[in-house]
């Protein structure tokens, strides 16, 4: 078990401030990815994730940036970043050790459709990025313990669209809009250049010319309407792209230069401080559907 109470935080900080993770996927929740950790050095820099992020704070304090906003994390607190959220992460002291879970769109609207009873026509939204609910919490930490152990999957079924569906329930905008549907048309073309160029060896004159401003113009509005630099955007646009062919099987390698890393040291350097464990780690999880494993 790699997630620490607190007690084993503040005694394990003492002698042993190594990083520990362990992560899997799940194919019965449309390949859900589970990461279990305790964090004392590493620092997540800038990212967002296309899928959403929930999680339960175990022990310690993660103290992170949403949104322009610093938010601390604290032990029995429940973590929502909604899909395409800009944030970053780390300890805010000794260390941290928490429980995530990083379910699709496409699950998050089907629990909705669930648990309302009515078709979802969009994705929702929740409404707040820390939670404190026993309930939630309790069902979360069981369902992913159960995951992770390799159990039953009924008995995960049951802990996690219960915690899932209550926190849409409780939190959740149901009837939210589109993420990120408010960018000026100049800033959208140019994101809609790197989502489907991203592999590509791109300027920032290029970029500009797309969107009609200066290099200078262009830096400053495409934070304003992202929270990141071109830059940023496009490096978490080929990290978001190189997951999906690790998870698919590709080789570190192939993965690289798939998606515009110069070298496969390149992506492991990127890939580790963007997800907290390397690509080689990441492409070599198992899963459960498959063996049963607990991860590793």
């Amino acid at each position: 078990m790699q997630c620490l109470t607190q007690a084993d935080l503040i005694a394990t900080a003492e002698h042993d401030r190594r990083d520990r993770a362990a992560f899997w996927r799940n194919p019965r929740y449309d390949g859900l990815e589970c990461l279990s950790a305790t964090f004392f050095t590493h620092r997540f820099p800038q990212h967002t994730h296309d899928t959403y992020v929930i999680g339960v704070v175990n022990a310690g304090c993660n103290a992170y940036r949403q949104d322009g906003v610093k938010i601390y994390a604290c032990a029995g607190d429940i973590c929502v970043i909604n899909p395409g959220v800009v944030h970053d992460g780390g300890a805010f002291d000794r260390g941290f050790s928490y429980r995530m879970t990083y379910p699709s769109v496409a699950l998050i609207k089907e629990l909705a459709e669930d648990v309302t009873g009515r078709p979802a026509y969009s994705a929702p939204s929740f409404k707040a990025p820390i939670m404190r609910d026993d309930e939630v919490v309790a069902l979360f930490r069981s369902a992913h313990e159960r995951m992770e152990a390799g159990d039953e999957a009924v008995g995960a079924d049951e802990s996690l669209i219960a915690a899932y569906g209550l926190m849409l329930l409780r939190y959740a905008d149901l009837d939210s809009p589109r993420f990120n549907g408010r960018e000026p048309k100049r800033i959208e073309r140019v994101r809609a250049f790197l989502e489907e160029n991203f592999s590509e060896a791109i300027d920032l004159e290029r970029l500009a010319e797309i969107a009609g401003l200066s290099r200078f113009q262009l830096l400053r509005a495409f934070r304003r309407e992202t929270g990141m630099t071109p830059h940023t955007y496009l490096i978490d646009r080929r990290v978001r792209a190189a997951r999906r062919l690790l998870a698919r099987g590709e080789s570190v390698a192939d993965a690289a230069l798939a998606c515009g890393f110069s070298d496969q040291s390149h992506l492991t350097r990127i890939f580790k401080a963007h997800a907290g464990l390397t690509p080689g780690r990441y492409r070599e999880a198992r899963n459960f559907m498959q063996d049963g494993a607990a991860g590793f």
